[in-house]
């Protein structure tokens, strides 16, 4: 995260926004949410698709939802992405998955689709653009 300082003197950290990331491995998760945080962003995790619209139904600031679509609940990745471009159409979507091949989904409208494992460089390159289109 990126560290500036008050006209006082006191460091404060500047985010470039916040990613809801919704992944149901944990250690996928820690690896998304470290290279997030590493590159700036303020990160929100949970490890199902449920507890994102409950974090999107609380919490305006949400800029970016990067989602596997293979979940367990009541809807996978793909139906939190269909769901969050209908109630929360400002929200940017990344959709990732181990299983599933860009050939083999329909995205929502905006939506980035990644295949794991996913290149961090790239997937940090389209957040970057993303939040800068805020």
């Amino acid at each position: 995260m990126q560290l500036d300082r008050h006209n006082d003197g006191a460091l404060f950290s500047e985010s470039k926004g916040v990613i809801l990331v919704v992944e149901d491995e944990p250690l996928l998760r820690l690896l998304a949410v470290d290279f997030m945080e590493e590159d700036g962003f303020e990160v929100v995790d949970v490890g199902s698709a449920d507890e994102a619209v409950s974090i999107l139904e609380t919490r305006s600031d949400i800029r970016i939802v990067f989602t596997d679509i293979d979940m367990p609940g009541s809807m996978d990745g793909m139906k939190l992405a269909a769901a969050v471009r209908d109630r929360w159409p400002p929200v940017e979507i990344v959709v990732v998955s181990g299983h599933k091949r860009q050939n083999d989904i329909i995205l929502p409208e905006r939506a980035v689709f990644f295949p794991k494992p996913y290149n961090i460089e790239a997937v940090t390159a389209t957040l970057n653009r993303m939040a800068s289109a805020i």
